[in-house]
């Protein structure tokens, strides 16, 4: 399912003009290639305020034209870079744009955020500016997963790692309100990635899991394996952030290779041009089905707001798909919708799992 799948999914809930702040600073490519993405995209979709945050003289020197009348500059003087300690960093550069980001969330200013920047410093920002929902112990990073039968969840991808079997149910049903809502999945299926699909095998967090998602109420199908993951398994897959970190960086460098190899072997081949000439139209297709940049981005899920943390490698036209999921999952309500769901568990402690001091329990790599 495309951004258009997903914003369609929604029609039937009453449209409301929505805010998007992007971190204009974040990623390899910003300021440039971020403002120019919000940019085009807010062009195209006057309905939508967007909000960048930055340096507004570098900003602005990468405007090619008068801003649209739904965009607006909101002044950071900061920004954390790729090579900092996430959580440090956000805590001592108050005025760094993500941090001003979250803050226009809190105030009531924007509606969701939207970023390419460091993961660990957007997780650690969020946690911090806006705080988790009730009942949720820690958030989750969420990713459409591409295959021939339409997209998963997958989650955690990267948020926080050493997650417990509690963590991992409470990805499920965080994941499980993201494909219903957004997605459109009616009661959608929810499995553990783990190294067998017996119930008794994979780590003890796992095994954990399985047994509260049994009683869950959701529809858990219980536990697939990694050759499953091409096949869509089930609508929400759920992992640990190390593991799920390595799937995507795995899936990603594949399918670039097999495009590779292909053009490769069409030219070896003599009647390789017009072989490809034929096929041509098919293989466009298929590269158009595992568009990664179409995806957005990997919403945060379990804070009080709507986080989105697209690809640190994010140019114009994945910037613009991020702005686009960014609105629509503002619109969905996303936030209260996990916090109505997990608030039962609110007794969980607010503070005490997240070591915001210690990185390795604040993003994965």
């Amino acid at each position: 399912m495309d951004v258009g799948s997903m914003v369609r999914a929604q029609d039937a809930r009453p449209a409301r003009r929505v805010r998007v702040a992007v971190d204009a600073m974040g990623g390899d490519h910003a300021p440039g290639e971020v403002v120019a993405g919000s940019v085009d995209w807010a062009r195209d979709h006057p309905e939508v305020d967007v909000c960048l945050v930055g340096d507004e003289p570098r900003v602005r020197a990468c405007l090619d034209g008068p801003l649209p009348d739904n965009v607006s500059l909101v002044q950071a003087a900061d920004s954390v870079g790729m090579e900092e300690q996430p959580a440090a960093a956000v805590r001592r550069k108050r005025d760094a744009s993500i941090n001003v980001c979250m803050r226009l969330i809190r105030s009531g200013d924007a509606d969701a955020v939207v970023t390419a920047g460091h993961t660990g410093a957007g997780v650690a920002s969020a946690i911090l500016n806006l705080g988790r929902s009730p009942g949720v112990d820690r958030p989750a990073l969420a990713v459409q997963m591409v295959t021939d039968r339409g997209p998963f969840v997958l989650l955690d991808i990267g948020a926080t790692t050493d997650s417990s079997g509690l963590n991992l149910a409470q990805y499920a049903r965080m994941g499980a309100i993201f494909a219903e809502r957004v997605l459109g999945v009616a009661r959608p299926s929810v499995a553990l990635l783990s190294i067998g699909e017996e119930g008794g095998k994979g780590e003890q967090r796992v095994q954990d899991a399985t047994v509260m998602l049994a009683d869950s109420g959701l529809h858990f199908v219980g536990n697939v394996e990694g050759k499953d993951l091409p096949r869509h398994p089930a609508d929400v897959v759920v992992c640990d952030a190390s593991v799920g970190n390595v799937t995507i960086k795995f899936f990603e460098g594949l399918s670039s290779l097999i495009f590779e190899m292909l053009r490769s072997e069409f030219r070896r081949w003599p009647l390789g041009p017009p072989g490809y000439l034929l096929m041509r139209p098919g293989l466009a297709r298929i590269r158009a089905r595992f568009d990664y940049e179409r995806v957005g981005g990997a919403p945060l899920l379990g804070v009080k707001g709507t986080v989105l943390i697209t690809h640190g490698r994010a140019k114009r036209r994945m910037l613009g798909y991020a702005v686009e999921v960014g609105a629509a999952a503002a619109r969905a309500g996303i936030p209260d919708l996990i916090a109505k769901a997990l608030a039962p568990a609110a007794a969980l402690p607010a503070d005490k799992t997240v070591d915001m001091a210690d990185p390795a329990t604040v993003a994965a790599p």
